[in-house]
């Protein structure tokens, strides 16, 4: 374990942070709620580097402080960790965040509790529509393919084929589903995605 003590931030001119050439993770949707953060509350979660200023954890965050016009970021070097280790800590700190999930109704209480003070947090992505949180459309499935069927629903029992089938479909994660409301509840057809990759 690192010696927190030797844990310094400081102030890298924005021009010398270097993105990984190979970081996996794609953000273009994230960078906008990570302006909206840096301009709420500032910026708070260093960008974390390799010795040659190389980008380990925080690409989001150097590519939201580019669009605001920053000209200078907060960094920890990582000097501590060999390259593997750095090679390792960059895609572990991505993937556990994984495991966690939300607490649908603590997350209603705080969201409430913020509505009424008054902060919008849609800009961090938050559904706030009259208490219909992130509420998606019902649908009735049904194994057997119809003629008046005009939509089916893939699962994945992996995130890898998931990947490989957002990549193949060019699908996107929605974050909003407002718009599909007024949709009638429908018929569909579940079928294993693996199959169609």
């Amino acid at each position: 374990m690192s010696d927190l003590s030797e844990m310094k931030i400081v102030n890298v001119p924005i021009g010398d942070v270097r993105p990984y050439p190979n970081n996996p993770r794609k953000n273009d949707e994230a960078v906008e709620g990570v302006m909206n953060s840096i301009r709420e509350f500032g910026f708070k979660s260093p960008i974390l580097l390799d010795k040659d200023s190389i980008i380990v954890c925080g690409h989001t965050r150097h590519r939201a402080a580019q669009k605001l016009g920053m000209t200078e970021v907060p960094c920890i070097f990582l000097t501590d960790l060999s390259d593997e280790k750095i090679k390792a800590y960059r895609l572990a700190d991505n993937k556990v965040s994984e495991a966690a999930e939300w607490d649908v109704k603590k997350l209603e209480k705080e969201l409430d509790k913020l509505a009424n003070m008054q902060i919008d947090m849609s800009i961090f992505g938050f559904e706030n529509d009259d208490g219909e949180k992130d509420k998606k459309p019902e649908v009735e499935f049904t194994d057997e393919l119809l003629l008046e069927h005009n939509y089916i629903i893939l699962y994945f029992d992996n995130p890898l084929d998931w990947e490989v089938a957002k990549d193949k479909f060019g699908l996107k994660i929605k974050k909003d589903l407002k718009e599909r409301k007024s949709q009638p509840t429908g018929i569909g057809r579940v079928v294993n995605g693996k199959e169609f990759l």
